[in-house]
């Protein structure tokens, strides 16, 4: 059996057949975007071509600007999200005067009550609790679009949110409490597909391609047991370098002589570098059910309760995922974003790609 690829976001069949399809790979210095990007927008996002375009332009230009912009505000930064009407970042601060420095630096400014480093340390408060938290808490995060942290809970249960907030010793004004119909899931299963294998028969899908193999989701091997790896037609993959869940959910494998990383996803989108895209910001998904799909960045550092356990530090989406598409990779442009763990029928959260790779000691492969 000749090498194959693992691509980006799913080891979609590579050796179904036993041979490789060659994918083509733009000169260097143009836009590495794949054909099914731009499509995979207009359909989820309501967009036209030109739109897509445009928007993932402006997007690029927004997160270099709130990337300089969390640095130059340090703990005066409130946040920040991506405003798709004026196609800018829109930046938050605690500091009036710090506003007119936002809008020199391009991105519009507003003045809020709480810093970035104040919400994370709520989270880090309900964090600390999570253990005494009710089962009807689903999870709890930062919404950079309200200045505030999200406490979600089931439907008609909301007094056990309040009693939770009252034990657990954080500012009652930095949170907002939400009712949701449904709990999260991880999107593992034990359904054959078209993706890689734990010990034959449960399916997730890999993430980004690393120097050494790949990155996916910690869930996919720490509820298998670390089992055997197979792709998808049956052929040795390779092993676990290790795998964490919960608390986190990343797992990295490194590959036999069989397979070739290469800086790309499974459907020839190159891999440039990661970021950590606004809230607001566009992105797709590769998974190994649900394909190519896209939608919008939303809160992050969210900490989800899986019946398995707490994930903390995860970012949420719009993106449309189902089971087996565990693992799949996140990717705004060609900057890699993070790691499909779980989710609801109305949101899919991703574990952010740094520490996912600090986590396993990886380095993201890239074009």
């Amino acid at each position: 059996m000749k090498i194959a690829r693992l691509l980006g976001a799913a080891a979609t069949a590579v050796m179904a057949t036993g041979a490789l399809a060659a994918t083509a790979v733009p000169a260097s210095g143009q836009d590495l975007l794949n054909p099914d990007m731009v499509p995979a927008m207009q359909r989820d996002l309501g967009l036209t071509h030109d739109q897509a375009l445009a928007r993932l332009k402006n997007e690029d230009v927004a997160n270099k600007v709130t990337e300089s912009l969390t640095a130059a505000l340090g703990d005066a930064f409130g946040g920040a999200t991506y405003n798709a009407a004026t196609g800018k970042a829109h930046v938050t601060t605690t500091n009036a005067a710090l506003a007119g420095k936002i809008r020199e630096a391009g991105a519009e400014a507003e003045v809020v009550k709480f810093s970035a480093r104040q919400l994370n340390s709520t989270v880090d408060r309900l964090n600390a609790a999570d253990k005494a938290a009710p089962a009807a808490i689903t999870g709890w995060g930062v919404d950079d679009a309200t200045n505030r942290v999200t406490l979600d809970v089931l439907q008609g249960q909301r007094a056990a949110a309040d009693a939770f907030l009252a034990k657990s010793n954080v500012d009652k004004t930095a949170v907002t409490i939400r009712e949701t119909a449904t709990k999260p899931t991880t999107f593992a299963n034990i359904r054959g597909g078209d993706a890689y294998y734990i010990g034959g028969s449960a399916r997730c899908s890999v993430g980004f391609s690393t120097t050494t193999g790949f990155l996916t989701a910690g869930h996919c091997g720490a509820l298998t047991g670390g089992g055997a790896l197979t792709g998808s037609n049956g052929a040795s993959l390779g092993s676990w370098i290790t795998y964490r869940f919960p608390g986190s959910d990343y797992a990295a494998v490194r590959t036999n002589s069989n397979w070739t990383p290469v800086a790309q996803m499974n459907n020839g989108t190159a891999v440039r570098g990661s970021s950590n895209a606004a809230t607001g910001s566009s992105v797709c998904k590769a998974g190994s059910t649900t394909g190519w799909t896209c939608g919008t960045i939303g809160a992050k550092n969210q900490s989800v309760r899986y019946s398995e356990g707490t994930v903390n530090g995860m970012t949420a989406t719009n993106v449309h995922s189902a089971a087996g598409d565990s693992g799949g990779g996140f990717i705004a442009g060609n900057y890699a974003q993070g790691l499909l763990s779980g989710g609801n029928s109305s949101v899919t959260y991703f574990f952010p790609i740094a520490p996912a790779l600090s986590g396993t000691g990886t380095t993201l492969k890239t074009s």
